[in-house]
């Protein structure tokens, strides 16, 4: 159950990919991310959220590759 889980997370991700152009895009898509993958690794998903959330807004502030 846990494969579905990582699949499932990696399908959002690889959509969301290509159209991700303002911070709030890019907040939401990593709070989505994060929650599934918290959730699929045992953690706690609004924990996972929170964290994948502020990674999405401040990556491009980071200087973070492909996050432009």
């Amino acid at each position: 159950m846990q494969i579905v889980k990582w699949v499932a997370a990696a399908a959002v991700l690889s959509s969301l990919a290509g159209c991700l152009q303002g911070d709030a895009e890019r907040g939401l898509a990593g709070a989505a991310t994060g929650a599934v993958v918290a959730d699929a690794t045992g953690g706690h998903a609004l924990t996972g959220a929170l964290i994948g959330g502020a990674a999405g807004v401040f990556c491009d502030d980071l200087n973070v590759p492909g996050c432009k």
